[in-house]
């Protein structure tokens, strides 16, 4: 038997291709993820991310009619209690939080993701799960000005969807150093305009120690900066998820990075309250 926790977010817990059960520290229990990347490839290379074998790629073409079988059947086992009794999860933790398209990379990367948009909504509604569960796209945001996406954007808007956008850094350097891309701030302003135009969006920010430093003062005041520009020009939040390191990264830079200490988080969530912004602090 495989135990559901923080820890293990293995997407082979289940045995499926694309559908996995997690316990969530953002969710608060379990989320049904559903990895639109089994390739393992993503187009950005976070220094904390937790994938092993991480190539540089998109998401391959995806079986839609499976990935649809999985979810059902998976969803037809939570509906039996099979799925509780299986994994050994007590009593507080027997209740399904989220269906979350997040994965082994940039699930926006996936050609047919409009399509896989659709399904989860067919299968939600047929499991009259709309008013018991949310839906949550965890993405990096970088591909925001694709047709595809926006027009998947606009139908988890109408399942009553958020979009959980990353913002690691709010410089080009923290961007380049963290998740080793090169994007310029208009670029990220940009996609997160056409985000949040489209659907509800939280920020997601991981935060950690990297080379035994916590981020810079610099680093903090172009964080906060940023999000005080996103307000005063009416781009509109949710508000901020910040998060620390809660499992091993499996990148060659592992070495170099470890979890802040306690008071780190919320103490930074308040600057960010302080410009109007809600910020939620999970460790």
């Amino acid at each position: 038997m495989t135990l559901l926790t923080v820890t293990n977010h293995s997407r082979d817990s289940a045995g499926l291709t694309y559908v996995y059960p997690v316990v969530s520290r953002r969710s608060g229990g379990v989320s049904i993820g559903i990895n639109l990347n089994p390739n393992n490839a993503c187009n950005w290379q976070c220094v904390y991310c937790q994938v092993p074998n991480l190539t540089r790629g998109a998401a391959p073409e995806v079986d839609v009619f499976l990935l649809e079988d999985e979810l059902r059947g998976l969803l037809e086992e939570v509906g039996s209690g099979q799925f509780f009794e299986h994994y050994g999860l007590p009593p507080e933790q027997r209740t399904i939080r989220d269906i979350a398209l997040s994965g082994n990379g940039e699930p926006t990367s996936c050609p047919q993701f409009a399509a896989v948009v659709g399904v989860i909504g067919q299968v939600c509604a047929d499991f009259e799960l709309f008013s018991r569960i949310k839906l949550v796209l965890i993405s990096n945001g970088s591909l925001m000005q694709k047709s595809e996406v926006q027009r998947g954007l606009a139908h988890w808007s109408e399942l009553g969807g958020e979009v959980w956008f990353k913002l690691d850094s709010a410089t080009a350097a923290g961007r380049e150093r963290i998740n080793r891309i090169h994007l310029p701030n208009e670029s990220v302003r940009r996609n997160l305009e056409a985000c949040t135009r489209l659907c509800p969006t939280w920020l997601q920010t991981c935060l950690f120690a990297y080379d035994g430093q916590p981020p810079s003062a610099t680093e903090q005041a172009a964080y906060l900066e940023f999000l005080s520009g996103l307000a005063s020009d009416g781009i509109a939040l949710e508000g901020a998820l910040l998060y620390g390191l809660a499992r091993p990264s499996l990148q060659p830079e592992a070495g170099r990075l470890s979890t802040l200490p306690e008071a780190w988080l919320p103490a930074f969530a308040k600057k960010i309250e302080a410009l109007g912004i809600a910020a939620q602090v999970h460790h």
